[in-house]
């Protein structure tokens, strides 16, 4: 190995590591759709060794969505390139307004606000969404969060600020810490998961049920997206980590 590369990784363990990435299990908060996990024993110490079987969606605890997600045609998980899966990483913090108003979708406007402090978003980066939603884990009542006829109260992103982004910015993928793109509120209106599947039709991919999104920097950062390599998923959960300048 190359001193150029050693340098590299001591330079990276130098660093803070922050895990954004929820452990699971089958009473976990999941998509209203999907049943829970199922944790089986297959064999135990008196067999010699210990080894479980695991049955959960794709699309379970903090996870990634392959483009073949919602749209046919685009690339599966396994085909998706590693150097896709590390990229600088930018925070929108939005944990206020999600106290205040959890039914709000993130729009262009609000992007352009956060450039005017910030600075413009630079191409090729992951832009995560943060509503510190994260901290209603591992209660489904909280982060469903319905009101009293029964409805979501979910933020999201706005349709006009992943356009912005993807085709104005030219960012790579995003991340948020709810169970879907859309807000709640435009799921209903809709009838469809618009956003996600706005998303996903740039043949890229996003991140969901994210968590320590407080514990970043605005920009700096780099994510890092890990996940196994099932042969034709549109999903799969994943550990993503970030690495603080």
């Amino acid at each position: 190995m190359s001193n150029e590369l050693l340098n590299a990784l001591n330079l990276l363990k130098s660093k803070k590591w922050v895990d954004l990435t929820h452990s699971f299990d089958q009473d976990s908060p999941r998509f209203f759709m999907f049943e829970a996990a199922k944790f089986q024993t297959l064999f135990d110490y008196k067999d010699g060794f210990f080894a479980q079987q695991f049955t959960f969606p794709g699309q379970y605890g903090t996870h990634i969505d392959a483009p073949c997600h919602f749209v046919q045609g685009k690339r599966y998980l396994h085909e998706l390139e590693l150097k896709e899966l590390v990229l600088p990483l930018i925070v929108i913090d939005q944990s206020q307004r999600a106290k205040q108003d959890p039914n709000f979708a993130f729009s262009r406007e609000d992007v352009l606000d956060f450039e005017k402090q910030h600075g413009q978003i630079e191409a090729g980066t992951f832009v995560a969404l943060r509503t510190d939603w994260s901290h209603r884990w591992p209660s489904q009542e909280a982060m469903d969060n319905k009101d009293t006829e029964g409805n979501n109260q979910i933020p999201g992103w706005g349709m006009d600020a992943l356009t912005f982004l993807f085709e104005e910015r030219g960012i790579k993928a995003i991340g948020h810490e709810t169970f879907d793109t859309d807000s709640a509120q435009d799921f209903r209106r809709n009838n469809a998961l618009q956003g996600e599947y706005y998303v996903l039709e740039q043949d890229t991919y996003q991140i969901e049920l994210m968590t320590n999104l407080d514990k970043l920097p605005t920009r700096g950062a780099v994510i890092f997206n890990l996940v196994a390599k099932p042969n034709n998923a549109s999903g799969f959960p994943v550990r993503s980590f970030a690495i603080l300048p």
